[in-house]
């Protein structure tokens, strides 16, 4: 999907919502864990029943990854089976170098057909251009992160400032606003302001809403650009908001609120513009 196709899609449905497939086998409701393939036929109902309210879905490739290779089944069908309307995450933080990325890039974009992939520029340009090389295909580089663990190493001061900064920096230079998104958590809003100063134009994915405590509102009005610029993910709040049989409506209505609220600070944020 193209940065156009991307924007068309966020302004026609008023929503940068993107939902996050962690789909653990161990929480899927009990009912339906005796299904052939129980991640697949869960995703399949998440995705019938929110379709209408987000632009993206997000697949954290672990979670289908220590399933063997009845998880990666499942993970390609899951794929294959959201609509090319909605923008496609493979959550797989992948960050090697030289020919191992080019392997990478060929497995999540050629073989599974992914929109974009997560990944971890801790190894430099050689572990991220390889992603770069595909036409309406996105690398989302790993800035500043939601975890507890960003202050380990992301925060950390340096002489032109903290290390997340220059990890910014770096890596604008490697793709463009076409093909390269960040990563900016939810919980840091204020930090999220100064970097979109500095990034006026790239879309940023930004994790830790709902279960790890982000403020939708803070960070809408931090991120928000004419064209959207955000693509905002919420995991488990949406696909485990129940553990009944009503699931799929319980993630439809979770979904619809986010909507709602999206398109509040969407029209607020739009007629500044």
């Amino acid at each position: 999907m193209t940065r156009q196709e991307l924007i068309q899609a966020i302004t026609k449905q008023e929503t940068y919502l993107c939902v996050g497939l962690d789909s653990d086998i161990e929480k899927i409701p009990g009912h339906m864990r005796m299904q052939h393939d129980a991640q697949f036929e869960f995703n399949k109902q998440i995705i019938d029943s929110t379709l209408e309210h987000c632009v993206a879905y997000k697949i954290n490739t672990a979670f289908y990854e220590s399933q063997g290779s009845k998880g990666w089944e499942s993970l390609e069908k899951t794929v294959n089976y959201i609509p090319s309307t909605h923008f496609t995450i493979a959550d797989a933080k992948r960050g090697d170098i030289g020919n191992t990325a080019t392997q990478y890039a060929r497995a999540f974009f050629e073989t599974m057909n992914f929109d974009s992939i997560t990944v971890a520029p801790y190894m430099g340009a050689d572990s991220v251009r390889p992603f770069l090389a595909y036409p309406g295909k996105w690398a989302i580089v790993l800035a500043l992160t939601s975890n507890r663990g960003a202050e380990d190493f992301e925060l950390l001061h340096t002489l032109s400032g903290p290390l997340y900064g220059r990890v910014l920096e770096k890596t604008a230079g490697w793709g463009t606003i076409e093909n390269l998104m960040f990563v900016v958590g939810a919980t840091q809003p204020a930090m999220l302001a100064e970097i979109r100063k500095n990034y006026p134009s790239h879309f940023f994915l930004v994790p830790g809403v709902g279960a790890q405590g982000g403020d939708l509102e803070k960070l809408s009005e931090a991120g928000l650009t004419e064209d959207g610029g955000l693509l905002v993910n919420a995991s488990r709040a949406i696909i485990f908001a129940s553990d009944g049989p009503d699931f799929a409506r319980a993630a439809r209505d979770r979904a619809k609120q986010y909507h709602r609220e999206m398109q509040r600070y969407w029209d607020r944020q739009q007629s500044r513009f």
